[in-house]
């Protein structure tokens, strides 16, 4: 069970705590990405402005978080396991939760204007989605994982827009297939889970089966893998980095996401992309491995 999903704490600062999710938070570390493949991750300034965009980004993602579970907050207390957050468990009062998802929005909005109208642009466009999300989009299939793969790939864009570099395409290709992966096992999961009571719980689900997410699943893992792939063979970055090591990092690729799947499949892990990452010690040593060898690969050279 999710942390967010787990009784609330009595207290309300607890509750509060609780509600903003800090342990999805991880999710906003894709921002540090553009900095790192831009050769500035030992630039103290570019990654004091990346820090500051991941701030602004995790009291953003709070305050969509908050938002949700307003909105959501009968549907969750019908839920096998989301019946237990702060707001649909009564923990967390609603005038509450709307006071401290306006706090943060705002907040956030204040850090990301310390970054440049760019970065607030984007910000601001995350939030829209974050908004369309959960009004609309989130009722219409496939539009839905892609808006839930759209705000990773904002989140790229924001850490682009936060140090001033170009975006690769290889890298917003990348982003995009391997979000649209993630979202995808994720409602997967969800049906496992909730099995015939899914579309009760949520009517999304019912549109789906694990047969159809399953060929989206390999679509979507085989484009992250072949545009990584073609990224770290591809002639401009063997000159950038002025070696082809960056290729040595593919198997730490495919470790990965043979890894989630075998989670998602055989441990009916999945519903939480940020859990798996944080809890399981075999993602945990190939994320250190494949980190370990983009260091080695792109910020040391050949003698």
């Amino acid at each position: 069970m999710d942390a967010a999903d787990a009784p609330a704490p009595r207290s309300l600062p607890g509750a509060l705590l609780a509600a903003v999710r800090p342990a999805q938070w991880v999710k906003n570390g894709v921002i540090l990405v553009p900095p790192v493949f831009a050769l500035r991750a030992t630039d103290a300034r570019t990654m004091l402005r990346a820090l500051l965009a991941v701030a602004a980004f995790c009291l953003l993602s709070g305050a969509t978080y908050l938002g949700n579970d307003i909105a959501d907050r009968e549907k969750d207390r019908a839920h096998p396991q989301k019946r237990y957050r702060a707001i649909a468990s009564g923990a967390l009062p609603v005038p509450v939760a709307a006071a401290a998802t306006a706090a943060l929005a705002g907040l956030g909005l204040a850090g990301a204007a310390l970054l440049g109208w760019p970065f607030v642009t984007v910000a601001l466009g995350y939030l829209a989605l974050q908004l369309a999300y959960s009004s609309a989009l989130k009722h219409v299939a496939v539009l839905d994982v892609f808006a839930i793969a759209g705000g990773f790939v904002l989140r790229v864009v924001a850490g682009a827009e936060a140090v001033d570099v170009p975006i690769s395409n290889w890298l917003y290709l990348t982003t995009l297939f391997l979000a649209l992966f993630l979202a995808l096992e994720k409602r997967r999961a969800e049906l496992t889970l909730l099995g015939t009571e899914a579309g009760r719980h949520r009517g999304i689900l019912s549109e789906y089966s694990k047969d159809l997410l399953d060929q989206l699943v390999a679509i979507a893992g085989s484009g992250a893998v072949i545009t990584y792939s073609l990224y770290t063979l591809a002639p401009d970055t063997i000159h950038k980095f002025g070696s082809d090591r960056l290729k040595l990092t593919i198997p730490f690729v495919l470790l990965g996401v043979f890894r989630y799947l075998y989670l998602v499949h055989r441990r009916d892990a999945g519903g939480q992309p940020e859990k798996v990452l944080v809890h399981d010690r075999g993602m945990q040593l190939t994320l250190l491995g494949y980190v370990a060898t983009v260091a080695w690969a792109i910020y040391t050279r050949k003698p």
